[in-house]
């Protein structure tokens, strides 16, 4: 057998002692007697056996020549030394051996007949390299900088995975060229270092077999077990998307087993939720939690006895249980030792995961064994807490972005108040897909909430809206009739005169009423009929150019149309929503600190808005009916706020616009599901409908027995249908009116009866203002518009 045979390196390599024994021959005539004295016993052992200095390639002549070639290395392995190093003699980059010390044989023996010794990092292109930089640096003088750490990892007798670092002592090795060997230049050694992984290229400037490497080395090693075992840590917990991988907990477990020395050691995990003081399972592949068993989530007081509550939670410290049977009987079944007792583990170690005190989760270590977890070998965990406190902050973050994600994607934006809720629908999407069943994001419901609606309109929009469409239209039209009249008199051609009279006739029949199809109609008119002339006309007379042109100047470029009447209107319910909305969104800020509720506000013209509170709406903080009755009158305060603001905005308006607002009591508890087709929160059942139809028709009740609209400018009301209702409304208005809100002019009215609702009541009442010099005077609505009007 010849060791080259199947090798594809640089070099060819020749098992030699000639370098060693060219010392001992100079240690031999040396002054030293004692050391001269052992030189000329190695060189005479040598001496029968010239083939040990000459070289040779194959590994059976290791064999036959054992004992010479022990006597040769006696002072290079030292027999006192022998079983506490590990150490052989070996060839470099190459998995032959020989001459090994007892407790290096000792570790192969107790991985087994069928390990198979390997370099674990290193790949063939790698090894090709390596020999190739080794010759750069010995043989053409270039100093590069190829160390790398090499490793064996070799099973132990329990099949626990350690972990050696390869020191290599290559005293005894030299570098000899072959005929194949070729000159290189600094531009070779360039081109060679710009291109490290272009193994052709390597190949072709050192060929394979163009050095011969004569000798040996001596391969010490270290066990850094431990080492290595808190670098993988590290590396496994950086990638990214473990939680998805059927191989992280696997290979964590590994690693684990590596790091603490244990066979029968399994790793979980657990998060905790400081808001619900409780802890959860983690989503992903195989991760389990020992402590939670067959839970999805628990509360701590479920989870923990009070003294590993007190160890974990509350001094974030390891929790050691070294005989959980022992604990189990003890104690009586509590948890976690029952739990734990229950799935077969003996010892367990608890360590929290809390970056800078703040608890995420607890990773659990448990054995089969009793006491091989205790409290001396949890002290080791202290190397990697702080890679695995950074890998669940990031595993923390990116969970959120995905449950943001999908939250997104499913309901799009969401209130803040009930986030959480759908948070917990994400987690159970995230686990239907990891563990390949059919996601599906279900819709959301809460039950038994205290509905509470409000809007602030302006009145008579439609007809203002109306009326400055109208009033851009008869200015559009009275251009172009005064644009046509103009060609009319210079070209005299009667289609001029015939548009004119069509122009008439838009003119007449709005008038007095804009009617639906009209905007749309002259629109099309002056697009289809009126713009192809005026193009025509452009071109054909100098005056008429510029009569058109005027005309165009006056055309806005968005609409293609007159727009000024339009244009006030517009800015005027844009001001004054962005007004409204700006107040109550700062306002609602400060009432979800009170009790968090759903809150949702629509712009229209005006703005109104829907509050949703109730228990199944708080994740943490228990409902009582004080909360509702504190909402209520945050209400009431906020809904004149806006009165008072829109009225001190008015005189700044273009077009002086009214607004009136209502309030809805509703008393009875309904429950509101998330339409998930339409990304939004409806009621829920027929039942709770009756709640919409009375949302959507109250603003346009009247007084019963009369022609009178219940709103009205300068009144707040409130709408309801039970006496209890009147009576906690009128104690909150008698609070506001001490507060300077409302006048001494309260009414207690009868509504008619809508279509399929009957039996409502309201209370007006009429509204104090402040004018912005001086808010500490207030004005009735009446006085105000004096005030303005003056």
């Amino acid at each position: 057998m010849d060791l080259n045979n199947d090798n594809v390196m640089p070099m060819q390599f020749l098992i030699s002692f000639d370098v060693l024994l060219r010392k001992y021959e100079a240690m031999a005539d040396g002054d030293d007697p004692l050391l001269a004295q052992r030189a000329k016993e190695v060189l005479k052992a040598q001496e029968p056996y010239p083939v040990l200095r000459d070289g040779f390639t194959d590994p059976g002549i290791l064999e036959e020549h054992k004992e010479v070639i022990q006597v040769i290395l006696k002072d290079s392995f030292s027999e006192v030394l022998s079983d506490n190093e590990i150490k052989t003699a070996a060839l470099p980059y190459y998995d032959l051996m020989f001459n090994a010390s007892r407790r290096f044989q000792k570790i192969l023996d107790n991985a087994g007949p069928d390990f198979e010794l390997k370099i674990h990092n290193q790949e063939n292109k790698e090894a090709y390299i390596m020999g190739c930089t080794v010759i750069l640096n010995f043989y053409y003088g270039f100093k590069l900088d190829f160390s790398r750490p090499l490793y064996y990892q070799i099973p132990d007798a329990n099949g626990v995975v350690r972990t050696y670092r390869i020191l290599y002592n290559a005293d005894f090795l030299e570098i000899k060229p072959t005929e194949k060997a070729q000159e290189l230049t600094q531009e070779d050694v360039d081109q060679l270092l710009e291109q490290p992984e272009n193994l052709e290229l390597w190949k072709e400037k050192i060929p394979p077999n163009s050095f011969i490497s004569k000798g040996f080395v001596i391969a010490n090693m270290f066990d850094v077990t431990t080492e290595h075992s808190i670098s993988d840590i590290k590396t496994e917990l950086i990638a990214n998307n473990k939680r998805g991988s059927d191989t992280f907990i696997p290979q964590l477990e590994q690693i684990f087993q590596s790091f603490f020395k244990l066979k029968e050691l399994q790793v979980g995990f657990v998060i905790f939720d400081s808001k619900k003081n409780r802890f959860e399972k983690v989503f992903g592949k195989g991760i389990s939690s020992y402590i939670l068993h067959d839970r999805d989530t628990a509360s701590c007081n479920q989870v923990l006895c009070p003294e590993s509550f007190n160890q974990l939670i509350g001094e974030n410290n390891y929790f050691v249980i070294t005989d959980i049977d022992k604990y189990a009987e003890r104690s009586g079944g509590i948890s976690p030792y029952k739990e734990l007792a229950e799935q077969g583990f003996k010892s367990a170690i608890l360590a929290p995961i809390a970056p800078q005190g703040e608890l995420l989760g607890i990773l659990e270590i448990v054995s089969t064994e009793k006491a091989v977890l205790n409290g001396v070998n949890a002290t080791k965990l202290s190397d990697v807490m702080p890679y695995l406190e950074a890998a669940v902050l990031r595993s923390k973050l990116e969970q959120e972005n995905l449950i943001d994600a999908i939250i997104q994607h499913e309901c799009t934006t969401v209130h803040p108040s009930v986030v959480w809720k759908f948070q917990d629908e994400a987690k159970k999407f995230i686990t239907d897909q990891i563990e390949d069943r059919q996601p599906q994001f279900n819709e959301i419901v809460f039950k038994d909430v205290y509905p509470l609606f409000g809007q602030t309109d302006i009145r008579e929009s439609s007809r203002a809206r109306n009326t400055a469409i109208q009033r851009d239209l008869m200015i559009q039209l009275s251009e172009v009739n005064r644009v046509l009249q103009a060609a009319l008199e210079k070209f005299k051609l009667p289609i001029y005169e015939e548009l004119m009279f069509r122009v008439n006739n838009h003119m007449e029949d709005i008038r007095d009423v804009l009617n639906t199809n009209s905007e749309q109609s002259i629109f099309d008119f002056i697009q289809d009929e009126i713009n192809p002339v005026f193009e025509h006309l452009k071109k054909t007379d100098k005056e008429a150019l510029e009569q058109v042109t005027l005309y165009e100047a006056k055309i806005d470029s968005g609409t293609e149309s007159y727009y000024d009447h339009r244009r006030n209107y517009d800015e005027t319910v844009m001001r004054i929503n962005r007004k409204l909305a700006g107040i109550i969104d700062r306002r609602q800020v400060q009432a979800q600190e009170m009790f968090p509720h759903y809150f949702e506000r629509y712009k229209t013209d005006g703005v109104e808005h829907n509050m949703y509170i109730g228990q199944s709406i708080s994740e943490t903080r228990k409902f009582e009916p004080l909360y509702l009755n504190n909402l209520r009158l945050w209400q009431l305060q906020v809904m004149c706020e806006m009165e008072n603001a829109y009225y001190n905005l008015k005189p700044e308006l273009p077009v002086k616009l009214d607004v009136a607002s209502l309030i809805l009591v509703y008393n009875s508890a309904l429950s509101i599901r998330f339409r998930m087709d339409e990304k939004h929160f409806d009621v829920d059942g027929t039942y709770n409908a009756r709640y919409e139809v009375i949302k959507k028709r109250i603003d346009k009740s009247f007084v019963k027995g009369t022609e009178e609209r219940l709103t009205q400018t300068g009144k707040l009301c409130i709408i309801y249908s039970q006496k209890k209702d009147e009576l906690e409304y009128l104690r909150y208005i008698k609070f506001l009116k001490s507060k300077g809100y409302f006048t001494d002019n309260i009414e207690i009215l009868e509504l008619e009866g809508l279509q399929g609702v009957s039996g409502l009541k309201a209370i007006r009442a009429e509204i104090l203002y402040q004018t912005g010099e001086n808010k500490s005077k207030t004005y009735t609505y009446q006085d105000l518009v004096d005030e303005i009007k003056g």
